[in-house]
């Protein structure tokens, strides 16, 4: 064990391969390291994300939004720590990534599951998946604006068809008296805009360390911000009874610390543009499985926000220039 550059664990020596560059896969994936294992894999991860919005809608009922993010991640936090252990890569990470993981886990974790945990606490987990997915239309005019990105034409009939999607969705509260209902529709659209925050700045960051290495500093840091807000704002813990816990025992180990790991797996195998147009059943899975599970009803605004939202969000995907970014840039949790 050699500490140099702030690591703790195997140090990169001169002429030694990248740490960012393909390792070996992890078990799982070797073992059904054909293609159709590795489509199984997408589908999972799709089916596992999409689940989690129904878990969530119920998990924030018993525990609240900013409690339930922090137990999640705190969770998530040990296992990641565990397999990054097994896969010998736990280590401090070194300068160049501390930024990422200040920016990631502050954005994309810790904002994306206070935002979206409170318009849970409102809105049916269905619609509030469909605005949450909102963040590729956001990530274009972003790295136009911060990139210098040429953005198309049709990244820009990508983003009109995308808002017309939001405008269907949350005309329906726009009324006095549904305020909580308008704030809800914002706070999910803030954090889409947080989790495009973090892909754009992901597109310019330098790895120095696999991103499932840094995955775990990325959750202690998303628990290291929840846990004062939620102590100040919503007191003491409150006890975790057997909803709470089921809740928890999927969203941290299945829907974060496995999203994750899947994420970086099947990252090695697919194009960023098929992971997208892969997530794009997300939502629509979402509201099945809300339909489902917490009988939301679906009518014809939501499936007309899903279709329009959708088809923004592939023409966005598809635009020039659009394709050569990293699939790392859907890493994450929902």
């Amino acid at each position: 064990m050699t500490r140099r550059g702030g690591s703790i664990g195997t140090s990169r020596r001169h002429g030694s391969k990248p740490a960012n560059e393909r390792p070996a896969l992890p078990v799982p994936v070797a073992a059904a390291n054909g293609q159709p294992g590795r489509l199984l894999l997408l589908i999972l991860l799709v089916c596992a994300w999409a689940a989690s919005w129904p878990v969530m809608k119920i998990g924030v009922a018993s525990v609240g939004p900013l409690w339930f993010g922090s137990l999640r991640y705190l969770v998530a936090s040990v296992l990641l720590l565990t397999i990054a252990a097994a896969r010998g890569e736990l280590a401090w990470p070194a300068r160049q990534d501390r930024q990422l993981i200040l920016i990631s886990g502050a954005t994309q974790m810790a904002g994306f599951s206070a935002l979206s945990g409170a318009a849970l606490t409102i809105l049916p987990p269905g619609r509030a998946a469909v605005l949450a997915y909102s963040t590729p239309l956001w990530v274009a005019p972003l790295a136009a604006w911060r990139l210098a990105e040429p953005l198309s034409r049709r990244a820009i009939l990508g983003l009109g068809l995308g808002l017309a999607g939001i405008a269907l969705l949350v005309a329906p509260s726009l009324r006095a008296d549904r305020f909580p209902f308008i704030m809800a529709d914002l706070m999910l659209l803030g954090a889409a805009g947080l989790w495009a925050i973090s892909i754009v700045y992901v597109r310019t960051h330098r790895f120095i360390a696999t991103p499932l290495a840094l995955a775990p500093w990325q959750t202690l840091f998303a628990t290291a911000l929840l846990c004062p807000l939620a102590y100040l704002t919503a007191g003491a813990p409150p006890p975790i009874d057997r909803t709470a816990a089921l809740t928890l025992a999927y969203a941290g180990p299945v829907a974060t610390a496995f999203a994750y790991w899947a994420m970086v797996a099947i990252g090695r195998h697919f194009s960023a543009t098929t992971i997208s147009t892969a997530l794009l059943i997300t939502p629509s899975l979402g509201a099945l499985f809300s339909a489902v599970i917490l009988h939301e009803a679906i009518g014809a605004t939501l499936i007309g926000g899903i279709c329009l939202i959708g088809a923004g969000i592939m023409t966005v995907i598809l635009a020039p220039g659009h394709a050569k970014s990293s699939p790392r840039c859907w890493q994450g949790h929902r």
